[in-house]
């Protein structure tokens, strides 16, 4: 039905906005704490950055529309109760201040839905196992990977005097904040567009999994204002609470990222680029000291990323027994 197709791109834009919205902290927040840009200039720039992130590749799309179930064993009800319940939990925490995966959410969606259309059996196991891999490996590798630079960095500049280092650092963090957000275009707003391909796809709509130029401009545009909106309350959480930054904590937290996240996003793999900056600033205070991280603010993040994905499926399956109930299946 072409109606649902049209409820399915509305969601799927939603859902880009609101992931945002959300995730505008993971590109801004440090160069906002810091204040080497103003919060408007910062958003502006991000969401710019997120636009041409966005339109440069289409590898994450083709994965998630083929990766957690086969597009010809689902509905447009499925993907329409997956966005519904990625669009719930992203505003929903965003509104608590709470920086969460979008990429957990929007998973967890297809996942409850499908189960919820066809039972666990259509669900692609070896496709899944692939994402759960990259999602769960790329924060152990951005904590790491925030340490190491951060310590390359301290022994590097070891003799130069902070004042200095900062200012320095100041300029560099605007080019690594700039980046961040290119790369968080890169590979979270091609999920959204994944998700509407798949239904374009089980439609009958198109014959290939190949992204449609219309689906890539829309979802880009939708993902920048949800950036340009931003999420203050997650960004005073990354940017304030968890950890005091200084310009080249900054500076060394959102490279570590970008390698991480750049480097997933051209092999295909979808991550949470929520979870890798937010590790990333973790890694970088831990060379500081253990204590320098509020552990307990880390602690309510962790149980908001713990939480995503059961919920989520569970929203997701609720929100397609309740179209089924008004004859949606």
């Amino acid at each position: 039905m072409l109606e649902i197709i049209i409820l399915v791109v509305i969601l799927a834009l939603l859902f880009d906005i609101s992931n945002g919205w959300n995730d505008s902290a993971n590109a801004i927040a440090t160069v906002v704490s810091t204040r080497v840009l103003t919060p408007l200039q910062a958003v502006l720039m991000a969401a710019s950055m997120n636009i041409l992130g966005a339109m440069t590749s289409t590898a994450v799309a083709r994965t998630i529309g083929t990766g957690i179930v086969a597009p010809a064993d689902i509905t447009e009800p499925v993907v329409a109760s997956a966005l519904i319940a990625g669009f719930v939990w992203n505003g929903v925490m965003t509104f608590l201040g709470l920086p969460v995966s979008a990429s957990h959410a929007l998973i967890g969606g297809v996942m409850g839905a499908a189960i919820a259309h066809g039972g666990i059996e259509i669900l692609n196991l070896a496709g899944l196992t692939k994402i759960f891999t990259a999602l769960l490996t790329s924060p152990i590798i951005g904590i790491f990977f925030g340490y190491l630079f951060m310590k390359m960095l301290m022994r590097f500049f070891a003799n130069v005097s902070p004042g200095i280092v900062n200012k320095y650092f100041g300029r560099l963090q605007i080019l690594s904040s700039g980046v961040m957000a290119f790369s968080h275009g890169m590979n979270d707003a091609q999920k959204a567009m994944g998700v509407i391909t798949l239904a374009l796809v089980s439609g009958g709509y198109l014959g290939t999994l190949e992204v449609p130029f219309w689906v890539i401009i829309s979802c880009a545009i939708a993902m920048g204002l949800g950036t340009a909106v931003g999420g203050w309350r997650v960004i005073k959480t990354l940017g304030h609470q968890m950890l005091k930054l200084q310009p080249v904590h900054g500076f060394a937290a959102e490279t570590s990222a970008i390698v991480v996240i750049a480097g997933a996003s051209t092999l295909g793999m979808p991550v949470s680029t929520t979870h890798v900056i937010t590790t990333s600033i973790m890694g970088v205070g831990a060379t500081k000291r253990l204590s320098a991280v509020r552990w307990g603010v880390a602690g309510k993040i962790l149980m908001a990323w713990v939480f995503t994905l059961p919920m989520c499926i569970g929203i997701a399956w609720l929100a397609y027994k309740i179209l089924s109930a008004f004859g949606l299946q």
